[in-house]
């Protein structure tokens, strides 16, 4: 994980300090998306961020990050990230009655770090060479906690120039994987890796329920697994969390029930069932229903107690 600020020396020519040092645009300042712009403006890097509340600016302001009302401030960006909730929010962003793509000016990269399908993310490439902008697919594993670490993994995809523009962006967030020219196949590693997260939560929640049902200590077996065969972040992390009833988001039940039905359509598209994750799609449900969807997606560990009677 590169979390260096580079500091090569500019030789005084414009093109080549914008290149060096792109003047960042971000849209998207909910949990994930305050922690990573906080880590870039740490780096020193020229950012601003658009939020639609006035008040959220001084807040911003404290963590170091110049925040804006108006989406014009944005316009001059080399490189415009997008941390978004879903298709629609960031289509609506750049292409929607008020977006901004017809202000921005060629040669400007959209780095779409958002959980979003692999049809949007190929139709806002086209939209963006249409407009001759560039488009990079560059989704994240990791939570808050993460971004604020730096230990986020970016998966990233597109134009190989527009990848090398972004790098030293997505290096200073975490640890980078070029994976392809094709944006949407980074979007498509991003939702069947959540997939995996998402089962592991279901099988967890339902492994601690069925330990205290028996009387015994689950994070016994969390640390026994966690030590030996499931030596894994998610298995640690998330094991704990479910244990001590942790489930302060995060990722909401909402968010994720939306990752889990792409994940089902893209899926579905393949050819390929994917039963397991059915399975977690009617749990987040009923997660929702019962009231619950302001909950991190560990509470799907609270549903498999309650379908218990615990």
């Amino acid at each position: 994980m590169l979390d260096d600020v580079d500091e090569r020396a500019t030789n005084g020519n414009p093109q080549v300090d914008r290149w060096m040092s792109p003047k960042i645009g971000f849209i998207g300042l909910g949990l994930m998306g305050t922690a990573m712009a906080a880590n870039l403006a740490a780096d020193g890097r020229e950012l601003c961020a658009y939020v639609r509340r006035p008040e959220r600016i001084n807040d911003l302001q404290a963590l170091g990050v110049v925040a804006t009302t108006r989406r014009p401030d944005l316009f001059d960006s080399d490189i415009i990230i997008t941390m978004l909730p879903d298709d629609a929010a960031v289509r609506n962003v750049f292409f929607g009655q008020f977006g901004i793509s017809e202000s921005l000016r060629p040669g400007v990269i959209h780095l779409s770090m958002s959980t979003i399908s692999t049809g949007a993310s190929a139709a806002l490439l086209l939209e963006h060479e249409r407009r001759g902008q560039g488009y990079v697919a560059a989704p994240v594993f990791g939570n808050p906690d993460a971004a604020r670490a730096r230990q986020l993994s970016v998966i990233v995809a597109g134009a190989p120039v527009s990848c090398d523009r972004c790098r030293p962006v997505t290096d200073s967030l975490g640890q980078t994987f070029v994976i392809g020219k094709d944006p949407a196949q980074a979007n498509l590693i991003k939702l069947l890796g959540n997939m995996m997260t998402a089962t592991t939560l279901e099988v967890l929640g339902e492994i601690v329920t069925v330990l205290r049902k028996r009387g015994q200590d689950p994070q016994q077996f969390v640390d026994i697994m966690t030590g030996t065969m499931f030596d894994s972040r998610v298995h640690k992390n998330y094991g704990s969390r479910l244990v001590a009833g942790s489930y302060k988001p995060g990722l909401t039940m909402p968010l994720a029930l939306k990752d889990v039905r792409l994940a089902l359509a893209e899926a579905e598209m393949a050819g390929a069932p994917m039963p397991s994750v059915g399975v977690v799609r009617d749990r987040l449900i009923t997660g929702i229903a019962r009231g619950h969807g302001e909950l991190d997606w560990t509470a799907l560990g609270m549903v498999a107690s309650e379908e218990a009677g615990l």
